[in-house]
């Protein structure tokens, strides 16, 4: 078994143990997702990245990870696959050779 499903395993049974599955809908897991998200980046507002409190970012994107995890696990997919099939379409769209040191988009290169 993957990390990646041990953490969702024990995700769903914190939440099980609190009877919120009620409220972990995919439409309210997505919103909580982009409300994590968004707290993520308060770390780094008005900031430098290296300003940035190292314990927010870590409770934030811990928030934003497992809200991800759930709401993969309520559409029935496996994170590992999409995460891997993502990385292949972008090798396709971002060839190594064109793109090495450029943020240009994949329709700009």
């Amino acid at each position: 078994m993957s990390d990646i499903s041990d953490l969702t395993k024990k995700l769903i049974e914190f939440r099980d143990v609190r009877d919120w599955k009620q409220f972990h809908n995919t439409k309210d897991l997505a919103i909580a997702l982009s409300i994590e998200s968004s707290e993520l980046l308060e770390a780094f507002l008005w900031k430098s990245s290296e300003q940035a409190s190292q314990e927010k970012i870590k409770e934030e994107l811990a928030d934003v990870l497992a809200y991800a995890f759930l709401l993969a696990n309520e559409c029935g997919l496996d994170v590992a696959e999409i995460v891997t099939a993502k990385i292949e379409e972008n090798n396709l769209k971002y060839p190594a050779d064109k793109v090495k040191g450029s943020a240009k988009k994949y329709n700009e290169i």
